[in-house]
């Protein structure tokens, strides 16, 4: 009888998180329509640019007819979405192209910029609240929780401009912008090249992510360092790094697990703003281009994909929180 409520209580959890992923995904589509649907931004105009005296009426009632801005807006949202049931989420009228296509492509792109800062972020974060929290009060305690708080309140695109600046222009160890060398087919473009390009656009979302992670993080280890069993241990001898490793970690690694995870959607709206900045072409260039020239199928697209990305990752953090603290997981039992 145990098992067997224990897996009816897994399904019903699956079940909710089901049907909380597809209420979340209709609210955004709905909303993200709505905006596009109400904005003042003549959509024609924004996608034909300066050359808009040079089409007439005929021509952009074609363009009209093509894209379906003929019909009422409940009703295209109607018909995208019938489309969107079967896997179709329409073409992209900036790229000509269909829009799982741009995405998929550009989210390679931008997979390996938020791995790379979402790993440095972590681990730099984790470490810094570590260190952080062993000296309470001390001169590195300070200096790291002045510069996580520095840089909570810092702007993304802030930051990457200061980097740009500094490592690109000044020092010139850098490229100033782009995923790979200017002028080099992708098939010439070498690891190396592209991990050069890579750095400075990671650092700047990394540096951003670092903060949160690194205040909650010298939080759970005061609090862990206060505990009745950490006195215990300092009473029998042992001392403070055997403390850190062995007793402080596991249990400050269960919120820092949860915030990381929960951070991805973070990410991805810092990527937007670096990306700007690098002129990398990734995800979060195609949604600046997108809403500018109002592409309501790619701009629709990307939404739905990044909701889905935040939601996963909200799992997965749960997921690790009870895997990192057994308490949890009997809780939840």
């Amino acid at each position: 009888m145990g098992l067997l409520s224990r897996d009816r209580g897994r399904l019903r959890t699956a079940g909710l998180r089901a049907v909380r992923l597809v209420s979340l995904l209709v609210a955004v589509a709905a909303g993200c329509f709505a905006l596009m649907a109400g904005s003042p931004v003549d959509p024609v105009e924004a996608y034909v640019g300066a050359d808009t005296a040079a089409i007439g009426s005929e021509q952009r009632a074609q363009i009209e007819e093509r894209w379906g801005l003929d019909e009422p807006p409940l009703e295209r949202f109607g018909v995208w979405a019938g489309h969107v049931v079967t896997g179709d989420l329409g073409t992209s009228q900036v790229f000509g192209q269909p829009v799982t296509e741009v995405i998929a492509d550009r989210f390679a792109a931008s997979l390996s910029l938020l791995a790379l800062a979402w790993l440095l972020s972590g681990v730099l974060g984790f470490t810094l609240g570590l260190l952080a929290g062993a000296t309470r009060g001390r001169l590195l305690d300070r200096v790291l929780t002045w510069w996580a708080y520095t840089l909570a309140s810092a702007p993304t695109f802030w930051v990457g401009l200061l980097l740009l600046y500094v490592f690109s222009v000044s020092l010139q160890w850098t490229p100033v912008c782009c995923a790979a060398p200017l002028g080099t087919l992708p098939g010439e473009v070498s690891l190396l090249d592209r991990v050069h390009h890579l750095v400075l656009p990671a650092l700047t979302l990394s540096v951003v992510g670092i903060s949160p992670v690194l205040l909650h993080t010298r939080q759970a280890t005061l609090e862990v360092l206060a505990s009745d069993h950490v006195a215990f241990a300092r009473a029998q001898g042992e001392r403070l790094p055997g403390l850190l490793l062995h007793r402080v970690a596991r249990n400050a690694a269960g919120p820092a697990l949860m915030l990381q995870f929960a951070s991805v959607g973070e990410l991805l709206g810092g990527s937007v703003l670096a990306e700007q900045v690098f002129t990398y072409p990734g995800l979060g260039e195609a949604t600046t281009t997108a809403a500018l020239r109002q592409d309501v199928p790619l701009l629709l697209g990307i939404a739905l994909t990044t909701a889905l990305v935040v939601f996963v990752g909200n799992a997965l953090g749960d997921l690790a929180h009870r895997v990192a603290v057994p308490r949890t997981r009997e809780v939840a039992a």
